[in-house]
Order: C-alpha cells, then sequence, then structure tokens
C-alpha cells in the first residue's frame, strides 16, 4: 500500500523551504517587529562575546530556523497528546526563564548564573524531546547549538555584568522580552 500524502509533502516542503530562506528580510515574515529587535541584541550580543560575526550569524539563524520549524509542525497539527503536553511544559518553562532573565536585570546583584544555565538546559532538553520524532539530526544539532551557546557561563557573566559591554543589548532585550510578555507573547 501506497503512503503517499500531499499533505506531508506540503510539510516537508514548507519546513525545507523556510530553512533555506533564514534571512532577515524572510524574518519579517514570520517573526514579529519586538522578536526581531531581540534577535537582532542577540546577534549582537553573541558577536561581542565570541569575536566572530559569522558565529554571531549562525547561532542566530539556527534559533530563527528552528522556531521556523516548530510552528509549522505546531500548525500542521503534527504534535500528539503528549507532546502537546511537553509543547505546554516548554511553553511553561520558556516564560519562567524570561521572567528570571528580566528579574536578574531589573534587580542588581540578583544574576546567579546556575539559575540560568539550569534555565536554558531545561528548555533545550525538553525542546528537543518534542520534536526529536519531528526533526532531522541536523535540526536536533541546532537547538544544542543554539542553547549551549546562550548558556555558556562567561557569555552570562559579561551580560549581566553591570559595567560591562552588553548592559545595554541586556536592557533592550529585556524590554522586549517584556513587551511580548504585555502582548501575550510569551
Amino acid at each position: 500500500m501506497e503512503s503517499f500524502s500531499s499533505k506531508n509533502m506540503a510539510m516537508k516542503a514548507q519546513k525545507k523551504i523556510l530553512s533555506h530562506m533564514a534571512s532577515k528580510s524572510v524574518v519579517h515574515m514570520f517573526i514579529d517587529d519586538t522578536s526581531s529587535e531581540i534577535l537582532d541584541e542577540l546577534y549582537r550580543v553573541s558577536k561581542e562575546h565570541t569575536g566572530n560575526r559569522n558565529e554571531a550569524q549562525k547561532v542566530v539563524k539556527n534559533l530563527i530556523k528552528v522556531a521556523v520549524k516548530v510552528g509549522v509542525l505546531f500548525r500542521h497539527n503534527r504534535f500528539s497528546a503528549d507532546e502537546l503536553s511537553l509543547a505546554q511544559e516548554f511553553k511553561k518553562k520558556l516564560h519562567h526563564g524570561v521572567m528570571t532573565t528580566i528579574s536578574f536585570q531589573e534587580v542588581e546583584f540578583t544574576f546567579d548564573k546556575a539559575i540560568m544555565i539550569d534555565n536554558l538546559v531545561i528548555c533545550r532538553d525538553i525542546l528537543l524531546q518534542l520534536v526529536e520524532k519531528h526533526l532531522t539530526p541536523k535540526s536536533l544539532d541546532r537547538i544544542r547549538h543554539v542553547f549551549n551557546h546562550y548558556a555558556d557561563p562567561d557569555l552570562l557573566t559579561n551580560l549581566y555584568n553591570p559595567e560591562g559591554p552588553l548592559r545595554s543589548n541586556l536592557t533592550k532585550i529585556c524590554a522586549g522580552l517584556n513587551k511580548l510578555i504585555e502582548e501575550g507573547k510569551l
């Protein structure tokens, strides 16, 4: 029995096309202005931290690709009931991580690197579990790359250094995150 499905084929094509289109102009089609501003600041943080423009571009491009692919899977109802439960857990942990990020930025001397790393690792592991049956090993590696990059202890220490060069970037990231929360998007 042949198992061809035009719906499955369309979804695969959409994921493939989107994975090749993660340029800045296309991002605006899928990601709102506030999210785009946050991504721009994450790029600047990565570039400053690594000193490598290509690496900074790669990590943000991977973040965009993963977000778009997960969105495509969700829109096409590809997640089972158990996976939807994982998606809710991921959303809850992500929200908690965002609130922690903002709190550490707003209240001086409260930053705890171990808590930030733990939040990022938990989110990474839940997301990997959610999409492991749906995405390629290359996409799963992209998820690891993004979360491991931003969970780097040195990056986090530099980001939250009150006198450091990344302080203004953190302020802009948190302002954007606050706006997304107010709009009910996070």
